[in-house]
C-alpha cells in the first residue's frame, strides 16, 4: 500500500468537493487474468511432459499449485478496485467505502466532522461516529490529505 507519495485532487462541485481514493494498482485485473492463464498454462506444460516421462506423479501437485495461485490471484484481483469516495454534499460529508464486492456508505454531518490524524491514521470524527479514510495512501500523503480535508470541512 505504501508508495511514492501522490497529489490528491479536491474536485470542486455545485455544493461542495469530492475526492476519490484508490489502491495504487499497476496491473488491471484484465491483465492479472492473462498472467494467471501463462504462468497456469506453463506449469500444466511442463508438468504434463513430466508425466509422459513416467514421473506422473507431478500432475496433482501442479494441479494444487495452481489451484494456490488462482486463490492468490483472485484475492489480488478481487481487491484492486477498492476505493474511498469523500464528497461534501451541502452541509452533509459523505463517503462511500468500496472494498471488493461490498459497498458501504456513511453520512456526517459536514460543520460538525473533523479530521484526526493519530499515528499515521487519517480518521474523520463526527458525533456519535468515528472512520478511518486514507488507507489507501503512503503516510505523506495521508498527512497532506488530512491537513486538506480539515481545511476543506473548515470553508
Amino acid at each position: 500500500m505504501d508508495g511514492p507519495r501522490r497529489e490528491l485532487e479536491f474536485a470542486a462541485t455545485a455544493s461542495g468537493f469530492s475526492v476519490v481514493l484508490k489502491r495504487n494498482c499497476s496491473i488491471s485485473p484484465r491483465g492479472l487474468l492473462l498472467a494467471f492463464g501463462l504462468i497456469a498454462a506453463v506449469a500444466a506444460a511442463i508438468a504434463t511432459g513430466f508425466a509422459l516421462l513416467g514421473a506422473w506423479l507431478v500432475l496433482p501437485f501442479a494441479g494444487l499449485e495452481i489451484a494456490v495461485l488462482a486463490g492468490a490471484f483472485w484475492l489480488t484481483a478481487r481487491h484492486a478496485t477498492d476505493y474511498e469516495r469523500i464528497a461534501r454534499e451541502g452541509g452533509r460529508l459523505v463517503v462511500n467505502v468500496g472494498e471488493g464486492a461490498r459497498e458501504r456508505r456513511h453520512e456526517f454531518d459536514a460543520r460538525r466532522a473533523r479530521v484526526d490524524l493519530r499515528e499515521g491514521r487519517v480518521v474523520l470524527v463526527a458525533p456519535r461516529a468515528r472512520l478511518e479514510i486514507g488507507r489507501h495512501l503512503d503516510a505523506a500523503s495521508r498527512a497532506g490529505f488530512a491537513a486538506e480535508l480539515g481545511k476543506r470541512l473548515l470553508s
